[in-house]
């Protein structure tokens, strides 16, 4: 009986080791996202399912942040429709607008090869 009883608690001891090292894994890949006021944001649309628009993409806006409240939600603001609401704050991500940059392309002529 206490041959039982060790190996159970060994099997409890083994399982709660996994689990910390499983946690401290998924803890380290998390990227937390700094949000502050005044950034555009997009949101991700959980309703729209597969079928109906498979090509669609989930993400709309770009929102204007407006607030950051505690245990993380944020208020929008639509441009388009002067609307404001609430959100989580898991459902945005930052909206990096494009930059205009002066592009560099280089033109290369290929010559037939000699046999």
């Amino acid at each position: 009986m206490e041959e039982l009883e060790e190996l159970r608690n060994e099997a409890y001891e083994n399982a709660r080791i996994y689990k910390d090292k499983v946690k401290r894994l998924h803890d380290s890949r998390i990227c937390h996202k700094k949000l502050c006021p005044g950034m555009k944001v997009l949101l991700f649309n959980s309703r729209l399912k597969l079928f109906p628009g498979k090509l669609k993409s989930r993400w709309s806006g770009p929102f204007l942040l407006t607030e950051v409240f505690e245990h993380g939600a944020v208020e929008l603001f639509n441009e388009n429709t002067k609307e404001s609401f609430r959100v989580n704050g898991h459902r945005v991500k930052p909206y990096y607008e494009h930059q205009s940059s002066t592009m560099v392309v280089e033109s290369h002529t290929l010559h037939d090869p000699l046999y």
